[in-house]
């Protein structure tokens, strides 16, 4: 049916060409042109019905009829079996297509993952890279520290063998006079036996005349003959306590504005790296020494009481037992237990109420300073008179015979808020002054715990 619709649908537009071309060429041919074609075809086949069914066409309109079918019908077969060949050739370059653009899309998250890696172990080893910088960085600023300190020691070191030099030389110059002295005693003592010799011979000549070559010819009597004057001369000997003790006292001295000038502002600088409060760093510093100071006048006083029961039941002589105390507790400074008095310390610091720390470090950090600090202490207290240092409390009144005021304190205000380094005391006289800030509104902290320390 579809064929016989394109047929008639055919024939009608070949019918209207015809009829076109037939007006056309009467139109251009006259009144007469063409007229005799028309009679001799296209009437005869108009009288026999030219639409009729079954009507019968020349033979040349069949085949060119025929032919123009064959030949449609060959290119819609040419051309659908192109657009086949198309559409198979199409489909095949599609697929090659999406299967390089599933490998590229591959090498692409492949790519991607190794950029994100490789980006990651950089920024990790940039990281690492800053670490280890800031680290040493850190070192190199602790070594120079360090350095500093050291050459400044070396130069205490100088001072020292100057100060044992001139120890020494005192030293032999007091043997030297002591010699002179038991020369002269001894001389002093032959004169008192010649003179009572010759008030003998005065009364009884002749016994003592058989018996006084023996007593003169001991010109040379043993030494605890010449050395043994009266117990009141003996008493004015002096001990190692007593020869030393002006050297000691301006060595500790000089230690002491050390441990000032020196090994505390080292302190601070190690503990603002774990504390950000610059007054807190301040307060750790000075309750550290003043603990350090009560522990180390404890020891001492311990250590006193146990070399004079021990010395007591042997004492012998006409120096007093504290003397001989004293003499002892000097020759025996090495016997302090420092490590004991750390531990003390540290453990006095733990329940201190108005200092903290952070959680993950400990005071412990301190105990370099701290043994220094008990150190001078301990051997403070064994000079005569002993050095010391002051009460201090929070919010007392501004004293400035044993205290200067720090840079950051308000001068007008007359309260001290916190102090910085205790002041050296002598006979409740001020011999080192020490440093406190002053704030106006200062008052002394409640007795509250500290949140960021645990006791123990």
């Amino acid at each position: 049916m579809g064929k016989l619709c394109e047929l008639i649908e055919l024939s009608s537009k070949v019918q209207g060409q015809l009829f076109t071309a037939l007006n056309l060429t009467a139109t251009q041919g006259g009144t007469y042109g063409g007229i005799e074609t028309l009679k001799g075809r296209l009437l005869p086949w108009l009288g026999n019905t030219f639409l009729a069914s079954g009507a019968n066409v020349s033979q040349d309109t069949s085949l060119s009829l025929m032919k123009e079918s064959i030949d449609k019908d060959r290119e819609m077969s040419e051309l659908k079996s192109k657009h086949d060949e198309d559409v198979l050739r199409l489909e095949v370059e599609l697929n090659a297509t999406m299967g390089e653009l599933k490998d590229t899309h591959t090498q692409l998250n492949d790519s991607q993952a190794e950029l994100t890696k490789t980006k990651t172990e950089t920024g990790g080893d940039m990281l690492a890279s800053e670490e280890e910088i800031c680290i040493l960085r850190a070192d190199l600023r602790i070594a120079r520290d360090d350095a500093a300190r050291y050459r400044r020691q070396l130069n205490v070191i100088g001072d020292f063998e100057r100060e044992i030099d001139r120890l020494r030389s005192e030293v032999n110059i007091l043997r030297s006079e002591k010699e002179i002295e038991q020369d002269w005693s001894a001389f002093g003592h032959l004169s008192i036996v010649r003179s009572n010799l010759i008030r003998v011979r005065s009364r009884s000549p002749s016994p003592i005349r058989r018996r006084s070559p023996s007593p003169i010819r001991l010109r040379s009597p043993s030494p605890i003959r010449l050395r043994s004057p009266s117990p009141l001369r003996r008493s004015f000997s002096p001990t190692r306590a007593d020869l030393t003790n002006s050297i000691r006292h301006s060595r500790l001295v000089a230690r002491f504005n050390d441990l000032y000038a020196v090994d505390r502002l080292d302190m601070q600088d190690r503990l603002r790296r774990y504390v950000d409060d610059d007054e807190m760093v301040k307060r750790i510093i000075f309750i550290s020494v003043c603990e350090s100071f009560h522990v180390a006048k404890m020891a001492y006083r311990s250590f006193r009481l146990r070399a004079r029961k021990f010395l007591s039941p042997i004492h012998r002589g006409p120096i007093s037992l504290e003397d001989t105390v004293s003499d002892y507790i000097v020759r025996n400074l090495d016997l302090y237990d420092v490590e004991k008095s750390v531990d003390d310390v540290i453990r006095s610091m733990n329940v201190n109420p108005k200092i903290s720390f952070p959680p993950e470090c400990e005071f412990a950090l301190l105990s370099p300073f701290i043994r220094e600090v008990c150190r001078v202490a301990y051997e403070m207290q064994a000079l005569e008179p002993s050095l010391d240092i002051p009460l201090a409390t929070d919010g007392e009144l501004m004293s400035e015979v044993k205290y200067r005021r720090s840079y950051d304190s308000e001068f007008t205000a007359p309260l001290v808020a916190f102090h910085v380094w205790p002041a050296l005391m002598e006979d409740n006289s001020v011999l080192i002054k020490g440093e406190c800030t002053t704030r106006r509104g200062a008052r002394s902290r409640s007795r509250s715990l500290s949140p960021r320390r645990r006791l123990y």
